[in-house]
């Protein structure tokens, strides 16, 4: 009897938790909607898409456990999803956001409600839109913090302080896109990065709007460094000033500290920052990491972290002093771009899959469409060619008619097809020099098909073909495990040797390294429809993609959930 009552209490405590958990956890109910607003930048003033007339949009911050209902509402004259970037959206492909892949985009005067969940998440993460160019100005942080009561797995900092890392156009961005894809050449490169929305002190009409953030003596905050460029790797920096980095893509890590981080598109880094210098101005800094033979926006977006009690000059020329400049590394230093990746660990022992069910290997990198008139004004690519890009040599394309999960659910044929190669169709020496009958893809949509809960391993190799370049890779619904990586093509009887399977970094989005390979594994628990691409936009148009499509398991918690009645239909 005595046991029974003492059970009795135990499963009474443990109840009262549970529904602490459940009051605790909040619902957010929210609007975005999406209209043209005048930005001004650079001297010029342009009509740019935002979010509730904001430029970067609204800032999310919610807890582990919360729900959210955010109604998008489209007044623009585009087209448009939204993303929410490293959500892991469990059995809800619909709510994810890319256009044609789990939903068709919402068209201008109508709205779709995205509803979800975060579940077991916390850390930095995004938002932006996933239709064409438009995430150049439609982007947002995404803030989870622990469940209350759970504390970080370091020190508490005083506060955060969201660091969101842009491109800026001194044009319309779809015109950019839409000239790009006429002609088959690449894109016009960004006129100007910006920190929060703000080119900074080096760029023209810009030192007025430049942000400043004030810190205290001996203060510790936490940045929250989001990469929302379109198209570039960056290097970020506070002058004479060390950053401990605790977390990437909402994972911690175990600290270590540095002077600068190098992020690529889609990626988020937390790093904490101690104001423990001389009270001044110091400016943060960021430009490119370019990897690849290519053109790149060259030019450094700067803030200013600005201690409260700096001093100012006295006499003539009175006022604020001049802030440090950071010392950055060269736009090429793919060492230091390495170094940085190759010290992340997952903070703890991670449950990494030991066994693989699924052995993939993915070439990803670009290619050439050949053409039968050269000197067409629509083949502007090198030697009257066009640019594409691909994985396994296959070049994926959008489908228009439907999405790929509405016709995955609705088993409608001709949408796409489950044929993507699980290896390179022809094997070669991928960072040699490849012969140019290789160099043009096959264009299609094609899914490769995994079953619930396989254990999947993906080797990412990139190509020499056109140029060699880090491609940050994004897989949706998923966080992976970085178990290693390596310049060179990969040697599957060497190179798995090497592999970390005890504390890999936990990740949404991996570069590869250029002229290189790196290698995930995650366990396919999550079904449905869910693209695969680098995160380089204009290497995504061009066809650098895939989607793989995840089976239902058992029941109805190992399945996908019903579509909304509210989605978007093409």
């Amino acid at each position: 009897m005595e046991s029974l009552r003492r059970l009795s209490f135990v499963s009474f405590i443990a109840l009262l938790a549970y529904f602490a958990f459940l009051a605790s956890a909040e619902h957010h109910v929210q609007q975005f909607v999406i209209q043209p607003r005048p930005v001004k930048r650079l001297c010029r003033t342009h009509q740019s898409i935002t979010v509730n007339g904001q430029f970067p949009g609204p800032t999310l911050i919610v807890r582990n456990g919360d729900s959210l209902a955010i109604t998008v509402i489209n007044r623009a004259r585009y087209n448009i999803s939204i993303h929410w970037h490293g959500i892991r959206q469990l059995r809800n492909p619909w709510a994810d956001g890319p256009e044609y892949i789990t939903q068709c985009p919402i068209r201008p005067g109508q709205s779709y409600t995205y509803r979800f969940k975060i579940e077991d998440q916390e850390g930095t993460l995004w938002w932006h839109a996933h239709s064409r160019w438009l995430r150049a100005t439609v982007y947002g942080a995404l803030i989870i913090y622990p469940r209350l009561g759970s504390p970080y797995p370091f020190s508490m900092p005083k506060r955060d302080i969201p660091i969101l890392l842009g491109e800026w156009w001194d044009r319309n961005p779809m015109d950019v896109l839409r000239q790009a894809q006429f002609t088959g050449a690449a894109a016009n490169v960004s006129d100007a990065y910006t920190i929060n929305g703000q080119p900074g002190d080096l760029y023209r009409c810009s030192r007025a709007g430049t942000i400043r953030f004030p810190i205290f003596p001996g203060e510790t905050v936490q940045l929250r460094v989001i990469n929302a460029a379109m198209n570039q790797e960056l290097f970020f920096s506070v002058a004479n000033h060390q950053f401990t980095v605790v977390e990437t893509d909402s994972a911690y890590t175990k600290p270590f500290t540095t002077s600068v981080i190098m992020i690529g598109p889609g990626q988020t880094t937390n790093v904490l920052l101690t104001a423990n210098q001389r009270p001044g101005r110091y400016y943060m800094a960021a430009r490119a990491y370019n990897s690849a033979n290519a053109p790149f926006d060259n030019t450094t977006t700067t803030a200013i972290l600005q201690y409260v009690n700096a001093p100012t000059r006295r006499g003539r020329g009175r006022g604020q002093i001049a802030p440090v400049f950071p010392v950055l590394p060269g736009f090429n230093d793919t060492a230091t771009a390495t170094a940085f990746t190759n010290r992340l660990r997952y903070w703890k022992r991670a449950p990494v899959p030991q066994q693989v069910d699924e052995n993939l290997f993915f070439t990803v990198g670009l290619g050439l469409i050949n053409c039968s008139n050269p000197n067409s004004p629509r083949c502007q690519g090198p030697n009257g060619t066009r640019f594409a890009a691909s994985m396994n040599n296959m070049s994926f394309v959008l489908p228009r008619s439907n999405s790929v999960m509405q016709a995955y659910y609705q088993g409608m044929p001709g949408i796409f097809t489950t044929d993507f190669p699980p290896v390179p169709p022809v094997q070669f020496d991928y960072t040699g020099n490849v012969s140019r009958g290789l160099w043009q893809p096959i264009k299609g949509t094609k899914a490769y098909k995994l079953k619930y809960k396989a254990n999947v391993q993906i080797v990412l190799q990139d190509t020499s073909i056109v140029t060699p370049e880090n491609h940050p890779m994004h897989l949706h619904g998923y966080q992976f495990y970085v178990i290693g990586s390596g310049f060179g093509n990969f040697n599957p009887r060497t190179d798995p040797a090497r592999f970390n399977l005890f504390d890999p970094p936990e990740r949404n989005t991996i570069g590869t390294p250029p002229g290189g390979w790196v290698a995930i594994r995650f366990v396919a628990d999550n079904p449905g429809a869910w693209f695969m691409h680098c995160h380089i936009d204009s290497h995504l148009g061009w066809g650098l993609a895939m989607v793989f499509l995840v089976e239902n398991g058992r029941g109805q918690l190992q399945s996908v959930q019903a579509p909304p009645l509210d989605l978007p239909r093409c």
